[in-house]
């Protein structure tokens, strides 16, 4: 949440084809409640909520906060681009 009280919207925009964009639930069991594929030049803004305290991003991709811009860029095990970004 932002200072004012409102929810934090973050901007992704895909670099490559096939990005994933998940969205995380609160609470003491974490679970996926969304998903979305993004192709090469999409872009999705999307927003925490009271539901979502966490978004993971799989794939090449740039996203921009009020902190920042931050580009995925390091490999897991599998090959893909990964990171998270949580709000507390």
């Amino acid at each position: 949440m932002t200072q004012k009280g409102t929810p934090e919207y973050i901007v992704i925009k895909a670099v490559e084809d096939g990005v994933n964009v998940i969205g995380l639930t609160r609470g003491a069991d974490t679970r996926f409640h969304h998903s979305e594929k993004l192709d090469k030049g999409e872009v999705m803004i999307a927003q925490f909520t009271e539901h979502t305290s966490a978004i993971k991003i799989r794939g090449k991709a740039v996203v921009q906060t009020v902190h920042g811009e931050i580009e995925s860029d390091t490999k897991n095990k599998q090959g893909f681009s990964c990171f998270y970004l949580y709000l507390k």
